[in-house]
């Protein structure tokens, strides 16, 4: 059989690019009425921008009455100073968002308040639940009423049917996360405690921090950064962590299950400067773009990093072949992943709109260009045809990861095989559709070897592999 080569400007659908997508980021804070906590959600979640934005919002107690500000947008434009002059309280909960799928109306943005016989309560949620339409037809069979088709409402339920046969809330979120499969990272906001909890296989990020005499919970300890809190250390797999006044208390549910965080975190989704588990983003991602000097070689004069993910990588991959760093794309700062495109001549546009070539800097050079993956296929072309039509005499693409060939269940935003460009073309193909003059993927092995100081049993790559850490719809698996 010839080779098969992807005619990229028959593609329409928008939802066809290079972008990939975590749900969302979560904070929270238990303050000993030290802070202004509105404006430190503020901060925090401005920092967990990365990790959502379509939506945010914050929930906050105020002596035992919760209530809270949400909408669609990023965080300076939903919470304006007006807002928060308004929202008076000494703890809270916030979360930035990214739709995978569940919809982009003010329902669905977090965090959600409701009433249960145990009280209000907020929650705000990061991850999925490949179980949440199973436990979601059970709850309506027994008369439950949902509005939204999220994850995080599906939870609420549980906590509230939970409620009814006990009084004790420890009891009842152990009780509602043991039925739950898939990953999470949830902070959730009573009238007189914050809890923090992690599923049992760690693929979702969640870490605590202190802030004074306060505590903070957070996806990531950027945003500890950010506000001057200190990080204390990661909240393990399956671990509820309940802070109150006076304590900070550990309950353990994690049943021996194996660690298996997410290796995309290291890869795309997490800040530079962050540290998960353990291990440095920034360290991984160089030591990535090492390697992959290492395993994929070639002849060139510059080396290109993709901004932003791409940019550390690059770094690596120059630094280990000896050939020159150069900036030679530039992003446009003020665009974010949702920005508007309203017609398709707009869309054919999007990569021109986020980037820009330094002809300057590129003409006449054969190019390196390093990114973090290739999922789709369609941002990949639109790169090197800039490149190309800047002058570069070659453009050779090296990807930081291996080819995306499987689903993945637990909140990355490709979750059809049929969209994903590894698993129906090789890498010839992949490589001469795109119209680079060589191309390369850094392997399995060698990814595992990036986070630094980790074992590399403790990632789940089941987007590569195919080997993921629980059973998953077998339906969506083939």
């Amino acid at each position: 059989m010839g080779k098969r080569v992807i005619d990229f400007n028959l593609l329409e659908d928008n939802d066809w690019d290079d972008e990939i997508h975590e749900e969302c980021g979560v904070f929270g804070i238990h303050n000993q009425k030290e802070y202004d906590v509105p404006r430190l959600m503020y901060y925090a979640l401005y920092a967990l921008q990365h990790r959502g934005q379509e939506s945010c919002g914050i929930a906050v107690n105020n002596d035992g009455e919760i209530n809270g500000q949400k909408g669609i947008g990023l965080v300076p434009e939903v919470f304006s100073e007006k807002i928060l002059d308004r929202m008076q309280g000494y703890s809270a909960i916030g979360h930035t968002r990214y739709s995978n799928g569940e919809g982009s109306s003010i329902e669905h943005c977090q965090p959600l308040i409701f009433n249960f016989k145990g009280g209000r309560i907020a929650i705000a949620h990061n991850g999925n639940l490949i179980n949440a339409s199973k436990i979601r037809y059970n709850l309506e069979n027994k008369g439950a009423i949902f509005q939204t088709s999220s994850d995080v409402e599906v939870i609420a339920n549980l906590i509230s049917r939970n409620g009814l046969k006990c009084n004790d809330l420890e009891e009842i979120l152990i009780k509602t996360i043991d039925v739950l499969e898939g990953a999470y990272a949830l902070v959730i906001l009573t009238k007189d405690r914050l809890f923090g909890i992690r599923d049992p296989w760690g693929l979702r990020p969640l870490c605590l921090g202190k802030l004074g005499n306060s505590y903070v919970l957070s996806s990531e300890n950027c945003a500890f950064d950010t506000i001057g809190a200190d990080f204390i250390r990661d909240v393990e797999p399956g671990e509820i962590v309940i802070i109150d006044d006076n304590t900070v208390k550990s309950i353990k549910t994690n049943n021996n299950k194996p660690h298996k965080s997410c290796i995309f975190e290291h890869i795309y989704f997490a800040r530079p400067d962050s540290i998960i588990d353990g291990a440095s983003i920034y360290k991984a991602r160089l030591e990535a773009g090492r390697l992959l000097a290492i395993e994929h070689p070639v002849e060139a004069d510059l080396v290109v990093g993709v901004p932003d993910s791409g940019i550390t990588a690059a770094i690596g991959y120059s630094r280990e072949s000896g050939i020159p760093y150069g900036e030679a794309l530039i992003k446009n700062r003020y665009v974010g992943r949702t920005f508007i495109q309203p017609t398709q001549k707009l869309r054919e546009r999007s990569v021109d709109i986020k980037l820009n070539a330094l002809s300057e800097e590129i003409d006449g050079k054969r190019i390196i260009i390093i990114d973090d993956s290739i999922v789709r296929g369609t941002t990949s072309f639109k790169i090197v045809q800039m490149l190309k039509n800047a002058g570069a005499k070659e453009v050779h693409m090296r990807i930081s990861s291996p080819p995306v060939l499987n689903p993945c269940y637990f909140g990355i935003d490709f979750s059809s095989k049929e969209h994903l460009i590894a698993a129906n073309y090789s890498i010839e193909e992949i490589r001469e559709s795109i119209q680079a003059d060589s191309l390369g993927f850094l392997s399995v092995e060698n990814l595992l070897k990036t986070p630094i100081g980790t074992a590399k049993e403790n990632y789940c790559t089941g987007c590569f592999t195919g080997n993921y850490p629980m059973q998953v719809p077998v339906h969506e698996a083939t």
